[in-house]
Order: structure tokens, then C-alpha cells, then sequence
């Protein structure tokens, strides 16, 4: 019987010793330099004894069954188990994205919701612009129904520009904290904004009821400007800024949890790394996301190979700063490299890229629930509403055909068990089918997931410690 070494990634780290990512199991395997030449023997199918005779090693025969029995080496031509089939449904919720505006007071050129993009058909009845206080209510009577045992949940507001609605905002939040203390269970509240309607009553709401905040923002003056302009053309920049500083210090001032920014990437985007200082050392983020703008080939703005390319290489360099400051024992926030630390540690395999129509559904201004908040209004991935509750044969049948093992072309790549085929929205907006995968995107992802498993292998050389943050997350 022939051996073959399973599909895996092979890193190393500073001092150059080995480590293996696998695909099938998740997990990271640091290895000797006599089981790393024992895994490059068996990249194609070999007889053990051919392979151990000419190794020579005393030892080389206890270091195979060692990677046997740790599912490194296998019998070739073995089938792969399979990913976890669906849980137990319906699946208890966790968190529900309150769509509480359909309207936005910026005409952002690359918005998936206003722009070329958008899934509502250009014929279809105009949704209510504004969620009523009464469907928020019952979208929080929804969540707590449909949580099961939970006893932590989470309720994000979004539109549009979410706070436009800022009066139904506050009244879902004291009835959620009153619905959460009577059916003894926490609820946390998190919010994304443009920022332009930051007033000071507005941040005193959010610092007093702990909102997780996410600031869309695409960097400088210039950078902002760019493409977060008014209808009118006006840049937003001027406006937003001063309105930043100020819930970034009250914040912090009252011992908020930390406030984030959003970063879209554009084909004409600047530097990553001048962004992310920009918003961390001049203006006080906490932690940075950049995001690859979702588009449509043909745009203007999505990003072509090339712009992947060089986002990449940005990315590397962001990424030897985070090094860096882990070893020195310095927090960093760029979200992107921590968010994909945290899963590799963890071990995270799955079958579902992302929560969408599982523990997180989108909630649209009338009550309409969809996969996502990306999906709302979108009457073909509709799955429920709040009144009547999750239609459970559609979530079923979408989840089933979006399931990792349906996407063949992603059965040989090591980067599966973190990625499971992208966005279903992207793959909607790329490709026509939410369930696809999102093939425009895998050397990137590829590459990223490359970044962090270095970037793993050389934090874990250094302070293993470091990683005890992940552990209790």
C-alpha cells in the first residue's frame, strides 16, 4: 500500500523550523526536521518501505507512524472526510441584523446597496424607509424566541445610514434590555455608520449602552473623498472627522469597547499601510478592517488582479508590523490578521462560510428576514419574517446546496476549512449564485491565509503565550 501526504500548507517560521497546516483536520502541526522530510517524501504517492530505506534514519519508521496516526500521511487514493453536515435544525440563533433604514444620506460610488450592484429589482415596490419602532420589537421577540439555549445574543443596526433612524434605535434598545433581563439573557448592541450624524446625544447613547461601533471610513481627506461623498458631490471628510475624534475620546474616556474602523479597497485605493496608520496614530481607531470592495467586473473600481496583487503585498507588510508588536508584546489592531489568527488557533473548519442564515439572519425595515443584512429586500433569498418565524425548508435547502462539499473547485485547496467559498453575497454580485464559490477571490484569499500562517508559525517561536487570548474568545 502506497502513502500519500494529505493536502496541507507548509510554513516555517524564523529559525526555519517547519509547520503544517492541515486541511481536512484545521489544525497546525509543528514538526521535527526529520518528520518534515518524511512529509515532502510522501507529496506523491510512495511505498513506505522504498521511502524508509533510503531515508536511513533509525528513527524515520517511529516518525512515520507518528504522522500516520496524526493523519498526516494516509493511505493514497483515502477519501477525505467529510465536513459537518448541518446541525440539528432550526439552528438557535445568535445575532440579528436590524436593517432599521433603507436610506442613506451619502451616494458612496461603490455601495452594493444604491449602485449598479443592488439586488432589489429597479421595478420592485419601494420598502418602508424607516423601520417602526413595533417591528423592531418584534424582531427582538423573534431573536430571544429563536435563541434556544443561548444565553448571549447580539443585535447589529444597520440600513442605509443606520442612524437616520437613531428614535427606533433607542426604542429597541430599552426594550431589548428589558426582554433580556426578564428572560434572563445578555443582549449586546453593535452598530455600523458613516459617521455624519455622530451628534453628542447620539454618542452619549452609544459609550452609555456599550455599543460595538464600526466607523465606515475609507482613510484621508483624499482617500474618503474619493468615493464617500453627498449626493451632491460634497466630500465627507470635513464632517465626519471632528465627529470621529470626539466618540473615540468620549469612549475611551468611559472605558467603551473598542471602536473600529471599515476600510473599503478600490482599484484606485491608496497605500494600506499609510491608511492604517492614518486611522490608528491620527485619529485613535482601535482596530482597522480592510474589506475588497464588492463589484461587478466592469465597474471602474473593483479591483482587478493587479489591485489584489498589491493589496497582498500591503497586507504582508501590515502583517510584519503585527509580528513585530506581538513579539514585543504590543497589541495591533489590524482586524484582518487577528480575526484569521484567532480561527487557525482555534482550529476553526467550515462547511459555511460565514454565520449568514444559521445564527445571524438579516432583518429589512418592513420585518422581512433574509440571509444576511446584504440580502434584505432581496425577495429571492428571503427566508421568513419576524411575525411568522424562519420558512425552515427554504434556510434548509439554501444551506445544503451552499455547503463547502457541493463546491468542487474548492476540494483542493488548503485554504477551504477558513474561507468555504467567500461571501454569498459577492459570489450573488460576481457569479449570479449566492451558493458559488467566489473564484475571482482565491489567490488572495490564498495568499492571506499563506500571511497568517507565518505570521503564526513566528508569533508561536517567539511567545506561545500570546495565543491565550484567542483561548477563552
Amino acid at each position: 500500500m502506497k502513502l500519500r501526504t494529505g493536502l496541507h500548507h507548509r510554513v516555517t517560521d524564523d529559525r526555519g523550523n517547519a509547520y503544517l497546516y492541515l486541511t481536512d483536520s484545521a489544525a497546525i502541526h509543528a514538526v521535527d526536521a526529520l518528520a518534515d522530510r518524511l512529509a515532502a517524501a510522501f507529496l506523491e504517492p510512495a511505498d513506505p518501505v522504498t521511502v524508509l530505506r533510503e531515508l536511513g534514519e533509525p528513527e524515520a519508521e517511529a516518525a512515520l507512524r507518528d504522522l500516520i496516526d496524526l493523519g498526516i500521511v494516509r493511505p493514497d487514493g483515502e477519501t477525505s472526510p467529510p465536513r459537518a453536515a448541518l446541525p440539528p435544525m432550526p439552528f438557535p440563533l445568535a445575532t440579528l441584523v436590524l436593517n432599521v433604514t433603507n436610506k442613506c444620506n451619502l451616494s458612496c460610488t461603490y455601495c452594493y446597496e444604491y449602485g449598479a450592484d443592488k439586488l432589489t429589482a429597479a421595478n420592485a415596490p419601494a420598502g418602508r424607509a424607516m423601520m417602526l419602532p413595533e417591528t423592531a420589537k418584534q424582531s427582538i421577540d423573534f431573536l430571544i424566541r429563536s435563541s434556544g439555549e443561548r444565553s448571549v445574543l447580539t443585535i447589529t443596526f444597520f440600513g442605509g445610514e443606520t442612524l437616520l433612524n437613531f428614535q427606533t434605535i433607542i426604542a429597541a434598545v430599552d426594550y431589548a434590555e428589558a426582554e433580556a433581563l426578564r428572560h434572563q439573557k445578555r443582549i449586546h448592541f453593535s452598530l455600523t455608520t458613516n459617521a455624519t450624524l455622530l451628534t453628542d446625544e447620539v454618542i452619549k447613547f452609544l459609550v452609555a449602552h456599550r455599543f460595538g461601533i464600526t466607523i465606515s471610513i475609507d482613510g484621508d481627506e483624499k482617500e474618503q473623498d474619493r468615493h464617500r461623498r453627498y449626493k451632491s458631490g460634497k466630500g465627507s471628510f470635513a464632517d465626519i472627522e471632528p465627529r470621529i475624534r470626539t466618540l473615540i475620546a468620549t469612549n475611551r474616556r468611559e472605558r467603551g469597547r473598542p471602536i473600529g474602523a471599515r476600510v473599503t479597497l478600490t482599484h484606485d485605493a491608496g497605500s494600506v499601510l499609510d491608511t492604517y496608520r492614518y486611522l490608528t496614530d491620527d485619529l485613535g481607531f482601535e482596530e482597522v478592517g480592510f474589506a475588497p470592495v464588492t463589484a461587478a467586473p466592469g465597474r471602474g473600481y473593483e479591483l482587478s488582479p493587479g489591485a489584489y496583487d498589491r493589496m497582498l503585498s500591503e497586507f504582508a507588510t501590515l502583517t510584519e508590523d503585527f509580528v513585530t508588536a506581538a513579539i514585543a508584546g504590543r497589541a495591533h489592531g489590524f482586524a484582518n490578521l487577528n480575526d484569521l489568527l484567532r480561527e487557525l488557533h482555534q482550529g476553526i473548519q467550515k462547511a459555511h462560510p460565514c454565520g449568514a442564515g444559521l445564527g445571524l439572519l438579516g432583518v429589512s425595515t418592513e420585518g422581512e428576514l433574509a440571509l444576511c443584512h446584504r440580502f434584505v429586500e432581496s425577495k429571492s433569498h428571503a427566508v421568513g419574517t419576524v411575525q411568522k418565524g424562519v420558512d425552515e425548508s427554504i434556510r434548509t435547502a439554501f444551506l445544503e446546496q451552499a455547503h463547502i462539499d457541493r463546491k468542487t473547485d474548492c476540494k483542493t485547496c488548503f485554504a477551504r476549512p477558513l474561507c468555504a467559498g467567500g461571501c454569498y453575497h459577492e459570489a450573488h454580485v460576481r457569479h449570479g449564485d449566492a451558493r458559488k464559490a467566489n473564484l475571482h477571490a482565491c489567490d488572495w484569499i490564498r495568499g492571506h491565509v499563506d500571511q497568517g500562517l507565518k505570521a503564526y508559525a513566528r508569533i508561536m517561536a517567539h511567545d506561545p503565550k500570546f495565543f491565550a487570548r484567542y483561548e477563552s474568545q
